[in-house]
């Protein structure tokens, strides 16, 4: 009997029928299909209504369970004995039981049937006695076992018996007689009682043994209890490592670990270093536990991810959740499937949460989320679309945004691809370009190549578009999959919420089989690329000035196309980690390899040093005395050189939450200043606008656009080379000049309904001051600037604040900071 809905049991049965909950690890109906086949029974019927496929789909013909197994339907409800009334063509010949499919039990079957035959039954019930039977129907018997009567639901002043009925029933092929055909009827509601009334033979076999309904969600915690403190005799997936620790095959369980059994950790799960794992706790297949967590009477179910410091304590999360750094749920807490669940947010005792909602980061949740997404995320963040991969990312959902990509895009139009080392990065690009071609799109795949490669590629060779596909630098477990338009530049928010429209209708263009778009590999990308690059300074002043150079190329791409070009300036270059390596590029550290390239750049006495990230975007310079430069000091060292060796008048943009000293070393230099928005989207569209000789970002991302009009590492070491030489300048007399201004930043937790209000509250109390609102609200003040902005993706407000001094640029910063806490709680 496998048709039930077990709405009690929501939301963890909201896209699932009951029998196919995992109980220990396995279905509660592969439990009771191993029960059966124990007992000799392997010709079984199921009935099936709710989501019936689940249950075909897993369990088949049975011949993997050593069973035969055919599948009767209920289009409609039947009740207990008119869903066995519609399997009636495979039961009619024999004698037969029944019994449900959603239940946990070890009773002995065989004795069961025993009874039945000594008694010549026609129908004999299992029973079994329970301390409280009011949820259950009562049997009442005589001293033979003979049934005398039976009581539905009974009050306490019924309960006349502490037998039940477990719903596991030996019947004879005469029971049909008994039930209408097409119609709902009941076992012990009509069949039984209307046998009893014709003095047929019914009996009830008190059982020994466990039986438990797991009827809701308590019940179901407790079942896992009774498994793994072996009241049930049921056989739990794995190895037994010690006594109550079961481990399943390719399980990795760091040595810093800690495991308090009972507990079951499935197969290929991870445990991090110091996560503690305590009794009662339930991990299925595939589970993800990241460094420190705490998980206590836990169940988790397969394929969910559980980061850093995660707290979970009673309570069951569904299949592919997803809970990010801190997050904690409490006591009774349940996650249906394919739920997010917020870096530091707190889901409080008893609250459930249906499947596919989203719970936001610093989220405090006290009721359920049942039909409200609470703040769902959009499928872009501020580089593009990103996630864990193969778990946020996933190929499924890589072909499907390609489709919805490709379908913005002409038939037969030509989309440029690239990809870092990584194996993550290669197996999203692969499923990049099917849902591309399917989509009728050409493919030019540069396979491994930095960003600005591929941004130059497709400015040289007009592609529409393109894709790149990079591990995330703040996380080498996470990707980030970018897409540019026809320019080589990041696409804009218009273009992403049409790719997005696209993906959650799953409105994709399928091209038929002769428009299925090809894949070519461009062959000399990186040789074009360096043509444009040397066309774009003077060769001859740079090889004439001779420069030394250390460079760190961060185990990225860039060392396919750095060598090449400092050759072609005749520099004398010193390289460091020249070569694309995975794991030296997931662990890059640009403070770190800094300090190591000030220390070679020292000893060599090199005229400067570079340190190039993994993708090739950002660079970090170190001058000729081996400092090593912060943002700012780039920022104003090649501000100041491009102004003092430009004979035409400069135009520069840098976004608005940068330093009031960029602003005034630009007036002093004669050149004009553009404000633009923090995102790296704007800052390249303005700088791709024309008339801008310069742009840059906060965070060491600077454009030259004459070259290629976003950021450049390599563009920006052979600029600055240009710019030294024809200023004959070293770089630490350059910085030696630039200012030291205060900018503090600051961020509160803002709930998303509450952003609004606290742009409009800024506005309004500094309307009387001079304010730029080209990015936030950014108030000016008469020795420096704050600038309030809510975050894209989380539910937080940014402030950034400058001031004369170190202490007064925080006590601003901290004096909005007030300010909104006082809003939004």
């Amino acid at each position: 009997m496998a048709g039930g809905e077990g709405t009690r049991l929501r939301p963890l049965t909201s896209n699932q029928p009951k029998p196919m909950m995992p109980l220990a690890n396995r279905p509660m109906m592969e439990h009771i299909v191993r029960l059966l086949k124990d007992h000799g029974f392997d010709d079984i019927v199921v009935t099936v209504a709710f989501l019936p496929n689940a249950i075909r789909n897993y369990f088949g013909d049975g011949s993997e369970f050593g069973v035969r197994m055919v599948y009767a339907t209920e289009e409609r409800p039947l009740g207990t004995a008119g869903s066995v009334r519609n399997a009636m063509e495979e039961l009619r010949d024999e004698r037969f039981l029944v019994i449900s499919g959603d239940v946990l039990t070890d009773i002995d079957l065989s004795a069961i049937v025993a009874f039945h035959e000594q008694k010549a039954s026609l129908a004999t019930l299992a029973l079994k006695s329970m301390e409280d039977p009011l949820e259950f129907g009562i049997v009442i018997t005589r001293p033979d076992g003979a049934i005398d009567r039976f009581l539905e639901k009974p009050t306490w002043g019924q309960v006349f018996s502490d037998t039940i009925n477990t719903g596991i029933y030996v019947l004879e092929p005469e029971i049909f007689d008994y039930i209408d055909s097409g119609q709902p009827v009941d076992f012990s509601g009509e069949v039984f009682p209307r046998l009893l009334q014709d003095g047929k033979a019914v009996f009830g076999y008190v059982a020994e043994g466990y039986w438990e309904d797991v009827g809701n969600l308590e019940a179901y915690i407790r079942a896992h209890q009774d498994v793994l403190n072996r009241k049930v005799g049921v056989e739990v997936p794995g190895f037994e490592m010690a006594r109550g620790v079961w481990l399943g095959e390719g399980c990795e369980v760091d040595p810093q670990a800690r495991i308090d059994g009972p507990a079951v950790i499935g197969d290929y799960c991870r445990i991090s270093a110091g996560v503690h794992i305590r009794e009662y706790t339930v991990l299925g297949s595939n589970v993800m536990v990241g460094h420190d967590a705490y998980l206590e009477r836990a169940i988790v179910h397969d394929n969910a991810y559980l980061g850093p410091r995660v707290g979970l304590r009673g309570c069951v999360v569904g299949r592919s959740s997803d809970l990010r750094d801190s997050a904690r749920c409490e006591e009774g807490v349940v996650l249906g499937d394919e739920c997010f669940v917020g870096a530091q947010a707190v889901i409080n005792p008893g609250v459930k949460v249906y499947p596919f909602k989203t719970v936001e980061a610093n989220a405090v949740i006290n009721s359920s989320i049942v039909w409200e997404s609470r703040g769902a995320r959009h499928l872009f963040g501020r580089m593009g679309i990103s996630g864990l991969a193969n778990v946020d990312i996933t190929p499924e959902l890589a072909v499907k945004v390609a489709m919805a990509y490709g379908t913005t895009l002409k038939k037969g139009a030509t989309v440029t691809t690239s990809r870092d080392s990584s194996r993550a990065a290669r197996t999203l690009k692969r499923a990049i370009m099917v849902g591309l071609n399917s989509a009728g799109i050409n493919v030019d795949d540069l396979e491994v190549a930095p960003v600005p490669v591929t941004r130059f590629q497709m400015r040289s060779q007009r592609t529409r578009g393109g894709i790149t596909v990079r591990l995330d630098p703040d996380d080498p477990q996470s990707v980030i999959i970018r897409f540019f338009d026809a320019q080589g530049l990041d696409i804009d928010e218009g273009t992403q919420r049409k790719i997005e429209r696209l993906f959650y209708r799953e409105d994709f263009r399928r091209a038929l089989g002769a428009d299925i778009g090809d894949i070519d590999f461009p062959p000399r990308a990186l040789e074009f690329y360096t043509v444009g690059l040397m066309g774009s300074v003077d060769g001859d002043a740079i090889r004439a000035a001779s420069f030394k150079v250390v460079a760190d190329y961060g185990y990225g791409s860039t060392s396919f196309v750095m060598p090449s070009v400092l050759a072609k300036l005749g520099a004398d270059v010193l390289a460091v980690n020249p070569y694309a390596a995975t794991a030296g590029a997931a662990a890059f550290d640009r403070h770190a390899h800094a300090a190591r390239v000030s220390d070679l750049v020292r000893s060599a006495g090199a005229h400067l040093g570079a340190v190039i990230d993994p993708d090739g975007e950002h660079v970090t310079l170190i001058d000729d005395s081996g400092h090593v430069l912060t943002d700012d000091e780039a920022l104003f060292s090649l501000l100041h050189l491009v102004c003092a060796t430009s004979a035409e008048p400069v135009k520069v943009a840098v976004p608005v939450a940068v330093s009031r000293e960029v602003e005034r070393l630009a007036l002093e230099q004669g050149a004009e200043i553009v404000w633009t928005k923090l995102s790296t989207p704007h800052i390249m569209e303005v700088a791709a606008s024309g008339g801008i000789s310069f742009a840059a970002s906060q965070v060491g991302g600077f454009i030259f656009p004459g070259f290629l009009p976003a950021y450049d590492a390599t563009a920006t070491l052979v600029h600055l080379l240009g710019l030294l030489a024809a200023s004959g300048l070293r770089l630490s007399k350059v910085v030696d000049q630039a200012p030291h201004p205060h900018v503090a930043h600051g961020t509160v937790a803002t709930p998303w309904e509450h952003k609004g209000l606290v742009m409009r509250t800024m506005l309004e109390t500094a309307a009387s001051d001079e304010l730029v609102l080209v990015d936030g609200v950014k108030i000016l003040r008469e020795t420096g600037w704050v600038l309030v902005l809510p975050d894209p993706e989380d539910p937080l407000t940014h402030v950034w604040g400058e001031g004369a001094t170190a202490d007064e640029a925080g006590l601003l910063v901290e004096e909005y900071c007030e300010r909104i806490r006082k809003l939004v709680s």
